[in-house]
């Protein structure tokens, strides 16, 4: 059996276990392992990946940076500083049509500023927003998709989980994807919100208009925004400034969001507790895919797979961007059936090689993978944040969420085609910042 069927198996024994409810981690560690015994006939070189890869994904200084951008995003929650920024979105948008819904996803787009997960700024902002459009008599399937759709620019906006990960695993600067990130996603906002606009003019049924608010209320909702500007500004100005690295910039955040939480006396030791063990659940989680995504990376490579398959592709007499269309559609039907994160680092390993050698921006194609990614968390049958809106109210069920959230699906496709065909748009604001 030539090397390259072995790994053809091994990416269907994956999935396999993976559909058979095994644990996504622990499937790719035993499949790369089984896998890269067999490539090797070596079973002692196939243990040293027991001792190798779970203390270098541990121990590494690059990663430290996922725990700490986690515990800012938590203690920036237990802060409160999330309903200072919707009610200062709600009482500038409220009044036009959809406007809660507009509110909502400003909301989100700013909350991706302080939170990295795209689940958190559901669960948070749907608490916020769905009381309150249930008041103005909006439609609830609308809403909870508008909610489930808002949360996906925290994928964007830095500090970016999605972003770090793709930058460890290809070996591409965090700060310049962080970058990289920003005018795309301020992009998917506005077209969210067009989305939004249209969807309600359409029909009226779905949103009502909000209360109108007098100038001064609205002058002074604006200070709601100062912690999340200034957090913001510190942590990401900070390292868009070289003043510290992104690790750094991680530490500031989260020791300024600590105390600005025990400044505004909403943190007690219950609550610290509560808030860590959250950050280090979702920090295991993710350092448990990156253990199993190295170990089948490296079986990956030692087959030749990834080599071999670009190689195939450069050969063919295609256009580059066919090629990216290709990865397009599939990466689509991949965000349908898997967790983002956990795509993303499957497939590092087997389309980056060819991305380089077909002459593309790694950069650039780190934002284009994010957003092809973030589609599959809002699309059946597997959409994550469809699930997490879903169990916001007990009045919601899936299908009344399905129907509603189709006019955004069809904005993040149209942003992702513009970034694909004009990547000036992801490229040029780190070329500037980092002088490249």
């Amino acid at each position: 059996m030539s090397l390259t069927t072995l790994a053809l198996i091994g990416i269907v024994a994956m999935v396999v276990l993976v559909f058979l409810g095994m644990n996504l981690g622990v499937s790719m560690f035993l499949v790369g392992f089984i896998g890269y015994y067999l490539a090797t006939g070596s079973l002692m070189k196939a243990m040293q990946l027991f001792q190798t890869v779970p203390f270098s994904t541990a121990s590494g200084y690059t990663l430290a940076v996922i725990p700490l951008f986690i515990v800012m995003g938590e203690f920036a929650l237990q802060s409160g500083m999330s309903k200072g920024l919707y009610d200062a979105c709600e009482r500038w948008l409220g009044k036009l049509p959809g406007g809660l819904c507009l509110a909502t996803i400003v909301s989100c787009g700013l909350f991706g500023a302080i939170c990295g997960s795209s689940s958190a700024a559901v669960a948070t902002m749907g608490k916020l927003s769905i009381p309150e459009k249930r008041k103005y008599n909006y439609d609830i399937g609308f809403s909870a998709a508008t909610v489930a759709t808002g949360g996906t620019l925290s994928w964007l906006i830095p500090p970016s989980t999605g972003f770090i990960l793709y930058g460890i695993s290809a070996s591409v600067s965090v700060g310049r994807l962080f970058a990289a990130g920003i005018i795309p996603g301020v992009l998917l906002m506005f077209a969210y919100m067009l989305a939004a606009t249209i969807a309600c003019r359409r029909n009226p049924a779905l949103a009502a208009r909000g209360q109108s608010y007098p100038l001064k209320e609205r002058v002074r909702s604006l200070v709601g925004l100062i912690p999340i500007v200034a957090l913001f500004g510190v942590v990401i100005g900070g390292m868009f400034s070289g003043v510290f690295s992104s690790s750094e910039a991680a530490a500031i955040g989260a020791f300024v969001s600590v105390i600005y939480a025990l400044i505004r006396r909403r943190l007690d030791f219950k609550s610290f507790i509560e808030r860590m063990a959250s950050a280090l659940k979702s920090t295991l989680m993710i350092f448990q895919l990156m253990m199993g995504a190295y170990v089948f990376g490296y079986f990956l490579t030692i087959t030749h797979l990834p080599q071999n398959l670009a190689a195939t592709i450069a050969a063919m007499n295609v256009h580059r961007l066919v090629v990216i269309g290709l990865m397009f559609v599939l990466y689509i039907l991949i965000g349908m059936f898997m967790d983002t994160l956990s795509a993303v680092l499957i497939t590092i390993p087997i389309f980056y090689p060819i991305v380089i050698n077909l002459g593309f921006d790694p950069v650039w194609f780190g934002v284009v993978i994010i957003l092809v990614m973030v589609l599959g968390t809002i699309t059946p049958p597997i959409g994550i944040n469809l699930f997490i809106a879903v169990a916001l109210d007990k009045e919601l069920n899936l299908m009344s969420i399905y129907k509603n959230v189709a006019p955004y699906c069809i904005a993040l496709v149209i942003v992702t085609i513009i970034v694909i065909f004009i990547p000036q748009l992801s490229i040029w604001l780190p070329n500037l910042i980092y002088n490249a």
